[in-house]
């Protein structure tokens, strides 16, 4: 895989700074169409920032975003709505809408954005509460559910448009160690039913290397290493070998 036109996904020298904190600092990184690529850094080193630059959520100072070969990096709202209905996201904190019931979360985007007869939208949310083993909640509360429940929720709300692209920010953060495994089997069960592009932002290595294809690591706002987990764990850069090693 080394045909630069195979990217999904390709962020081309990112800048982004906020005041004057320096967050990407002309980062590159092509994501291969069907492969989970995990981001591997620091809290705060600019992971979620560059999903949310993908997203068109925050403009980058300068670069380009390319999504299948589409520069997207000047599109206004409108234009970015067909390119974002390609992507799904599980956000850090599962950004359910507490005010509605499981079944309208995972409805959302379909009745505001779709023209679905109100029989098929059902059968889309109970099919994908299913995929994430909860089905039957449709009438509950987020309020009534555990925060792995909550993530599977917002995963199954995420998907219910069908992506191309799913993005997981910090997805097993704040989560027992049962429950993260969950989730990471649900990111593998994703990729591996559904066929989707998927980049995957975490500083927990566990999480990471059980669901990857590739590994990238960010380090002051760039890529530092790119590859297979192998190689990942067996590169020289000292910076990749004390974050694996972890604290002394």
């Amino acid at each position: 895989m080394t045909d630069k036109n195979s990217y999904m996904i390709e962020f081309e020298d990112i800048y982004k700074s906020f005041e004057t904190n320096k967050v990407l600092q002309g980062l590159n990184l092509g994501i291969y169409q069907g492969e989970t690529l995990v981001v591997l850094g620091r809290s705060g080193c600019g992971k979620s920032v560059m999903l949310k630059i993908l997203l068109g959520l925050l403009q980058a100072d300068s670069g380009r975003v390319f999504v299948e070969n589409v520069d997207i990096t000047e599109l206004v709202e409108g234009s970015l709505f067909p390119i974002r209905q390609k992507i799904g996201m599980l956000f850090q904190g599962s950004a359910l809408f507490d005010s509605l019931t499981v079944g309208e979360n995972v409805a959302f985007a379909l009745k505001e954005h779709s023209k679905k007869a109100v029989t098929e939208i059902e059968e889309i949310v109970r099919k994908n509460l299913s995929f994430v083993d909860l089905e039957g909640t449709e009438r509950l509360m987020p309020s009534d559910l555990s925060g792995g429940m909550r993530k599977r929720v917002a995963l199954a709300r995420a998907m219910a448009y069908q992506p191309q692209i799913m993005l997981y920010d910090e997805p097993t953060t704040g989560l027992d160690p049962i429950t993260a495994t969950t989730i990471n089997a649900l990111i593998r069960k994703t990729h591996r039913e559904l066929g989707v592009t998927s980049i995957v932002v975490t500083h927990e290595l566990d999480s990471g290397f059980s669901v990857a294809d590739r590994v990238a690591v960010i380090n002051e706002g760039v890529i530092i290493e790119i590859g297979t987990i192998a190689e990942i764990k067996n590169c020289e850069n000292e910076f990749v070998q004390r974050f694996i090693a972890g604290p002394k």
